[in-house]
């Protein structure tokens, strides 16, 4: 069992990181009552030996944060190896988003919004010495936070920080509402005006040989490849989880489903550096 217990001070992006940690497979469990959380690890490691867990445990909490060290004292001493990652902030930015996001801190009760703050740092200041990762989150963007939190807690595992989704489908049935990226091939050779072919689909070789007969049909795919190899990184690099495109046809079956297999072929050479599926929607339609 992997136990993460998400900490820091209040605004220094705990919510994003749950999402980000989220996204990366791990159970995610927020506010959980310090009292809890012993039998809460025991419970994990009886049940959940082979998953990632993150609980969120801070300031917010009814009972006195100090109290966690004493448990985090003992789940050490019986050999639950908890990992601790806080998210700290300058004050000064902290104090910037509460006032753009209208909250107030948890410790304010009548203070100025900085007197709660330092209130806050200096409660938390025995968890930041625990911590086993710190992260400052001051000039962060939510990318760059995600990186950082990929390069700890991936681990080399099978989290992919894109997924590519391949797309064909037909015109005529409509564009896929979630496209990102979307490419007309209807300028390519039409196996539906050859009537041996036009039972086939994309899926048949005749059909392959077919679409694929004119040089222009070799040039597009070429530089198509260049662009969206070109395209992936930039995604990648912007934070960007999901990417979807979509090749279209006049029906979805011939043409769409084609250029969608070529590309999938070539993207799957570099399949480890992301998620990739093919999905053809309306080969099936008449």
């Amino acid at each position: 069992m992997d136990l993460v217990i998400i900490t820091g001070m209040s605004g220094a992006g705990k919510h994003t990181a749950f999402k980000i940690l989220e996204d990366m497979g791990y159970n995610c469990v927020d506010n959980l009552p310090i009292a809890l959380l012993r039998s809460f690890a025991d419970l994990a490691a009886n049940n959940l030996n082979s998953e990632k867990v993150a609980v969120g445990i801070d300031i917010r909490s009814r009972t006195p944060i100090s109290n966690l060290e004493g448990i985090l004292d003992e789940l050490d001493s019986d050999g639950k190896k908890v990992r601790i990652l806080f998210l700290d902030a300058e004050d000064e930015v902290l104090v910037k988003r509460f006032k753009e996001t209208r909250r107030t801190p948890p410790l304010a009760a009548g203070r100025r919004t900085i007197d709660a703050i330092h209130a806050e740092r200096d409660a938390m200041a025995f968890l930041r010495k625990r911590a086993d990762y710190i992260i400052d989150t001051t000039h962060l963007l939510v990318r760059d936070l995600k990186t950082e939190l990929t390069e700890i807690f991936s681990q080399g595992a099978d989290y992919k920080s894109l997924n590519i989704t391949i797309l064909s489908f037909g015109f005529k049935y409509g564009i896929p509402s979630d496209a990102d990226l979307v490419f007309d091939v209807r300028f390519l050779p039409n196996p539906y005006y050859v009537d041996r072919l036009r039972p086939m689909t994309g899926n048949d070789q005749e059909i392959v040989d077919y679409v694929m007969s004119t040089d222009v049909a070799h040039d597009f795919l070429k530089k198509l490849d260049d662009l969206v190899t070109f395209l992936i990184p930039q995604y990648i690099s912007e934070g960007k989880t999901e990417l979807v495109i979509c090749f279209g046809c006049t029906g979805g079956r011939h043409r769409s489903v084609t250029i969608a297999r070529q590309m999938y072929q070539k993207l799957s050479k570099h399949e480890g550096d992301y998620g990739l599926r093919i999905e053809h929607r309306d080969i099936d339609k008449g």
